[in-house]
This record gives structure tokens, sequence and C-alpha cells, in this order.
């Protein structure tokens, strides 16, 4: 099914089904690029998906219904089409989620939060942006919505076909102007890379290894802390809800902390409200007990990574390469961050590399950072 609506100048055509996908890829065949808008559920339920996507160029906007449709893809050769462009704001969630639930793939990147700040920009989101460029006013209290309700209030669907409508002129406006400051290179290869992110394979690893704060936590802690998220999970999963939702990460760590194996010592935490409590401290309990009983040579620990031990010698060349691109980003009015990071910074000093193909091979650096920034680096390390 495809419907038309009005928003502001444009239409919207709403997809919901197989046929619908196909007008909407015969819309684009021949178009040079599309810009791409996703709407999540995370806040909402255990298993996030992506709810909503939203397609446009400057003359069409179609919101396709992902929930609706019994297989997206159909849309795996538009995003893998190198000949159209897919235009994104902050794309790194987008290109890993539209991988974890669809396996589609994308090609042919260009990423206008990137773009944004390679031109220097300093406020960098969606909203920000375009306030700036086209005095357009996105209302940000939809982005923590629940977009897997359905039916959609029809104001959710004006804001989601506006937040897709304007990034093909964002970004053929940032191109120009990366162009003219030879910038638009850097940005490309930096895109390509982007294209290439994928989700976290979920694993066997302990849950407390994403946990901040479980790093300064003794062993006898830990094991509380690591059961303590596992239970949390499965209570998550079973109702269908976010972690957050369940408990907050300073409720857990106060528990592991406190290890309270009764009522009148989980109240005594103050880590949970009256109803947590009332809901799941029989469960939390029983969990706290049974890890205290796990042997002490079973307690896990936390993987410590000691730091190199940097010599006098590669902490100069730390502070004379940090020093070289503070001054190169304000020359370019750009963060310093996107000349080197800090790890950067620090494998160059460490590996002290004597010709552009060896800076070309540390990881991270990219080919345009050899091509722009090689020749005032080695003339720095020499």
């Amino acid at each position: 099914m495809v419907k038309k609506k009005e928003i502001g100048t444009q239409d919207y055509q709403w997809v919901d089904s197989l046929q619908g996908l196909r007008q909407l890829l015969d819309c684009f065949k021949n178009k040079k690029a599309i810009g791409v808008d996703m709407e999540m559920d995370s806040m909402f339920h255990f298993k996030e998906k992506i709810c909503l996507i939203q397609m446009a160029t400057e003359q069409d906007t179609f919101i396709v219904d992902p929930l609706k449709i019994q297989s997206m893809s159909l849309l795996k050769p538009l995003f893998e089409n190198r000949d159209i462009k897919k235009v994104m704001h902050g794309a790194d969630y987008d290109v890993r989620s539209l991988f974890r639930d669809y396996k589609i793939e994308i090609c042919n990147l260009f990423d206008t939060q990137l773009a944004s700040r390679f031109m220097g920009v300093q406020q960098t989101g969606l909203d920000a942006v375009l306030n700036s460029r086209f005095d357009v006013v996105l209302d940000k209290r939809y982005q923590k919505k629940d977009w897997s309700q359905r039916p959609l209030p029809e104001h959710m669907v004006t804001y989601a076909a506006k937040d897709a409508c304007f990034l093909v002129p964002l970004a053929k406006e940032l191109e120009k102007e990366l162009r003219r400051k030879g910038r638009l290179t850097w940005v490309k290869e930096e895109c390509e890379w982007l294209s290439r992110v994928r989700p976290a394979a979920n694993g066997s690893t302990p849950l407390f290894l994403n946990f901040k704060g479980a790093g300064r936590l003794k062993p006898k802690d830990l094991v509380i802390l690591e059961a303590l998220l596992q239970y949390r999970r499965n209570v998550a999963m079973a109702k269908d809800r976010p972690l957050f939702k369940i408990f907050g990460n300073s409720s857990l760590l106060t528990l592991a902390n406190r290890k309270p194996t009764n009522l009148k010592q989980l109240k005594a935490a103050q880590a949970l409200s009256p109803k947590q409590i009332k809901i799941y401290s029989q469960g939390l309990i029983s969990t706290i007990e049974a890890a205290l009983k796990i042997p002490e040579d079973q307690h896990p620990v936390y993987p410590r990574r000691r730091a190199p031990s940097l010599g006098p010698v590669v902490s100069n060349r730390i502070k004379a390469l940090k020093a070289w691109r503070d001054a190169k980003a304000e020359s370019l009015g750009i963060d310093p961050s996107i000349v080197l990071t800090k790890m950067l910074i620090c494998d160059i000093a460490q590996n002290n590399p004597g010709s552009i193909r060896q800076i070309e091979a540390i990881n991270g650096l990219r080919k345009w950072r050899a091509r722009e920034f090689g020749r005032d680096i080695l003339a720095l390390l020499k």
C-alpha cells in the first residue's frame, strides 16, 4: 500500500508492502543521491529493531514500514548500488542496524555529520545543522517516542518525513564547500570506512566488561555484579523491556558492593524503589546468595591493559606531535582529533615512521592523512 500525504511543499508516500517497495525502487533507480534516516525502538524494547526507514530525494519522500513488510531484501541492491549516493547523518548507528536487522550493506555513503565536522562546525546534531543551514526546526521530543507502535500518530510520521527530506540538499551544500577547501576526498575516505562498521558479535564474554565502573571492583564484588547483570538481562528479555527500565546501573553497582542477602538488607541498601523491591526482591536475593557461593578461585578478574612504558625520546615525540597537531587544526579551523587522535599520536611516536608508506601502515591513520600531513610528520620526527 502506498498513500500520499502533504508535508510542507512536499508529499510523502507511506510504504508497507512489497508492491510499495517495488514502486519506491522504480522511483529511485535513476537518482544520483537519496537521503536515508531511521527510527528505532531502543527506549521501549529489549531487542532493538528498525521501525521506520525514511528515504528521500529533493522531489520524493518515502517512509517504509519494515514492521509490516515480510522481507526487506528488495532494498539490498539499492543500498549496494555505487552509482547512487546514500546520504545519512551520524550514520554509524544506522549502518550497524541495517546490517544487524537485514544484512544490508551500504556502498557510496556520505555522512553529513562527518562532513560538517570536517568543515569545522561545532554543533553537528541534525537539528542544529538544519536550523543553521535552512532555518528548519526539528522537534527533538519525537526522538524518544515509541516508534514500534502502530498506527503511528500523524505528527510523528510528519516529523520522520521532515527528518529525511533535507539530507540531499544538505549534502550538496557540504560537498561544494568541502571541494573548495580540498577536503572532499578526506570525507569520502572516512565515509568508505564508516560504511563497513558492523554490530558487535553476541559472544559469551562477561557482561561486566561493558559496564562502567566494573574495573574498580574487586573479584569478590565482580562476581556479584556479573550475576546481577545476567539476572537483569534475563528479566528484561522475558518482559521485552530495555535494561535500564528494569534496574539502573548505579543500583546494580550498589548491590554488588553491599551484597544484601535478606529483605531488610536490601531495603537498607537504598538502591531500589519500593516497587522494584516488591517485584524483584526474591530474585535479587537468590541471585546474590548463589553468587556468594561461587568458590574464590572461580571469581572473575577484570582484565588490565598495562600502558606501554614510554621513554623520554617517545614522550618528546608525543609532545611535539601534539603541538604540531593543535597548530594545524587551528589553521584549518577543525577539531584537533580530526587531524590526529591521541591514539594515532602515540602510535606514530612509538613506531617512528621513516617514510610515507610506513605512515600509511599505521592502523587507523587513513591514506588522506598520510597524503596531507605525512611530509610534515616526517620532518617533525627527524
